[in-house]
């Protein structure tokens, strides 16, 4: 899953291209909406209440069973992308796009999630404002997240995880060391981490880079639960350092 290099030519080319956007590209532009895939629309607008699905490519799957743009997600739910299967959802205020061969537990009340557990694959999400009583935790095969309001995109491997905290504050600890732990704070994808199953000089949280998600996904994922991203976020003004 880390290695971009052993990614299908489809998802490669169609991250080439929003990388491409990010120094042009706002939803109100025109190249936005002449891609190829129905994921992007020009002037993405809030998903109605009563829909989950934003859009989806290829085979996904709700609770085992195949999803289609009218089934809805809520708590108790699982997700999964089978193959080359990604979908982009909502679930109350948060919004998430799944990678493909990916698998998620949701767990909550209704459409307000509480826990989310990533058990493979890889997860870019943007999460409501929450209160320091409606913490939200995530977590993977080794890491474990308290999240309050933020974007962050994750990804799973049996005995890594892979963090970048894109803006907002997450506070990390490692699932087989709770002492073992960081309060990541970051405007711009600041603190990205690997989290290992094993430590390496003392510390199983290691620096990494960005790698594998867009500034142009955050706008749109934010932009279907009515928001914007965080004042001061603006790709046209940073350097972009994602891996190519």
């Amino acid at each position: 899953m880390f290695d971009h290099d052993e990614l299908d030519p489809k998802d490669l080319k169609r991250r080439d291209y929003l990388l491409k956007l990010l120094s042009v590209a706002s939803f109100s532009m025109a190249p936005a909406g002449i891609a190829h895939s129905a994921w992007w629309s020009s002037s993405p607008e809030k998903l109605d209440e009563n829909k989950s699905i934003y859009s989806l490519a290829g085979e996904v799957r709700v609770n085992g069973q195949k999803a289609n743009l009218d089934t809805r997600i809520a708590a108790g739910d699982s997700v999964a992308t089978v193959g080359r299967g990604e979908v982009t959802f909502v679930v109350g205020g948060d919004a998430f796009i799944m990678r493909n061969n990916s698998e998620m537990e949701i767990e909550g009340n209704g459409f307000f999630v509480s826990t989310l557990r990533l058990i493979s694959g890889g997860l870019l999400s943007v999460f409501a404002p929450r209160s320091s009583s409606e913490s939200l935790a995530m977590q993977t095969t080794t890491a474990t997240l308290g999240i309050r309001g933020t974007g962050v995109y994750m990804e799973v491997e049996p005995e890594l995880t892979y963090l970048c905290t894109c803006y907002g504050q997450v506070a990390l600890a490692s699932s087989q060391d709770p002492n073992d732990s960081a309060i990541l704070t970051a405007k711009y994808h600041d603190v990205p981490k690997y989290i290992s199953n094993t430590a390496s000089n003392g510390s199983r949280i290691r620096e990494a880079p960005v790698i594998n998600h867009s500034d142009v996904e955050l706008k749109l994922l934010e932009a279907i639960v009515g928001r914007d991203v965080p004042k001061g976020f603006d790709s046209k003004e940073r350097k972009q350092s994602y891996k190519k």
